[in-house]
Formats: C-alpha cells, sequence, structure tokens
C-alpha cells in the first residue's frame, strides 16, 4: 500500500525505522525530503509537500524515537 505527503505519521513512522540514530532536527529540508522519497511504498505525487509538511515530519519522527 503507498502512501504520500498527506501521511506525515506514516512517513515519520518509517524514517524512525529507516535512519536509528539519526536527530530528526539535524537534517536539512532538502536531504529530509529526498529521504522522504526513497522511502519503500511512498508516492511522492500524492499530495504536496512544503515546508510545513517538512516540518511536521521532523515533529513526529522526533516523537517516535523519544
Amino acid at each position: 500500500m503507498t502512501y504520500g505527503w498527506n501521511d506525515v505519521q506514516r512517513i515519520a513512522e518509517e524514517l524512525a525505522e529507516a535512519k536509528p540514530g539519526v536527530n530528526p532536527y539535524s537534517v536539512n529540508f532538502v536531504e529530509l525530503q529526498q529521504w522522504i522519497k526513497e522511502l519503500p511504498g511512498f508516492d511522492s505525487t500524492s499530495g504536496r509537500v512544503g515546508e510545513k509538511v517538512l516540518e511536521a515530519v521532523q515533529t513526529l519522527w522526533a516523537d517516535e524515537i523519544d
């Protein structure tokens, strides 16, 4: 099942699993966007990406690893 930019919780969960030990706030938005696009099952054409989406992903990702 695919997911897209609107699925910020799912993205955060996938990043927490794919990038253990990474501080989400140390990742710049360009790199974060690329990492998200590389996640298995991610459809980058689904939804829209912007700064607010990436900030939400960072926050939820940080919550996942706490």
